[in-house]
């Protein structure tokens, strides 16, 4: 069985997963994944670098990931190059992952979850006001308002990303609240899973 998780920009999507990560439940994330595809050596780096030129790597042959983000999204066709030389290899890697999972169940981390994703049996949303997550992606990136603005902007709404969901998790709160929440849908998706099984 196969959980999804969805959730815009400092909605803290990552937090829910760590939890649990923290429980035994093996994650496959499409944010991980975006960077493993462009660590050195791999082929997508390449194109990146015949596209955008020196200026979006650091100084150890790494991606500069804000400069490129704030490149692509300046541009909405550089956006969807981009979109369209990762997206593949991002996928293979999480279907990877997902079919090598040793977990009763697991969990897939699609922050650009746009519709129901068709390989997740359930559909978990970590929902905040825009306002908190326009906060916490300042705080956490130390971007400036306008840039989180204009990703938010490119992200499916929160009336739209509440619709696909089977379970909804409200993060407003503290860290001990968010991992009681994890922690009661854990419950409940453990027995699932062993009902699922033949």
């Amino acid at each position: 069985m196969v959980v999804g998780i969805a959730g815009g920009i400092g909605s803290g999507k990552t937090a829910v997963s760590d939890r649990f990560r923290s429980l035994g439940i093996e994650i496959a994330d499409a944010d991980v994944a975006s960077r493993r595809v462009v660590e050195p050596g791999e082929p997508a780096l390449n194109a990146i670098a015949d596209r955008f030129g020196p200026d979006v790597f650091l100084g150890d042959g790494t991606l500069n990931r804000p400069v490129l983000r704030e490149r692509v999204f300046q541009d909405a066709s550089e956006r969807r190059w981009l979109e369209s030389l990762l997206h593949p290899l991002i996928n293979q890697w999480i279907r990877d992952v997902l079919e090598a999972a040793p977990s009763p169940y697991a969990i897939l981390v699609n922050p650009l979850m746009r519709h129901r994703d068709p390989r997740a049996d359930r559909i978990l949303v970590v929902d905040v006001p825009e306002e908190t997550q326009i906060e916490r992606a300042m705080a956490r990136d130390g971007v400036a308002e306008s840039q989180v603005r204009a990703i938010l902007a490119s992200q499916i709404g929160r009336r739209s990303r509440l619709s696909l969901a089977d379970d909804v998790i409200t993060n407003d709160g503290s860290l001990e609240d968010l991992h009681c929440a994890v922690d009661g849908l854990h419950a409940r998706y453990l027995e699932a899973a062993a009902l699922s099984r033949p």
